[in-house]
């Protein structure tokens, strides 16, 4: 998994698997979730970041209750 943030495009990227682009869905105004063709969620992208999260959201990142086999 890897999350980055463009400053520029004030868009946060959530990668959570690599694979094929496929298509996407827009499930808000704000965020655009990437499917593969075996409809496996890719990744979820949040644009307008700075205006749809709190201002210290990004600060801190914590994974919790995260099990791995």
């Amino acid at each position: 998994m890897e999350i980055n943030y463009d400053k520029e495009a004030d868009a946060l990227y959530i990668e959570l698997r690599e694979g094929e682009f496929s298509y996407n869905k827009k499930i808000n105004p704000y965020t655009i979730v990437d499917f593969d063709k075996q409809n496996n969620i890719l990744g979820i992208e949040i644009i307008m970041v700075s205006k749809t999260l709190p201002k210290n959201a990004l600060k801190n990142v914590h994974l919790k209750n995260l099990a791995i086999a």
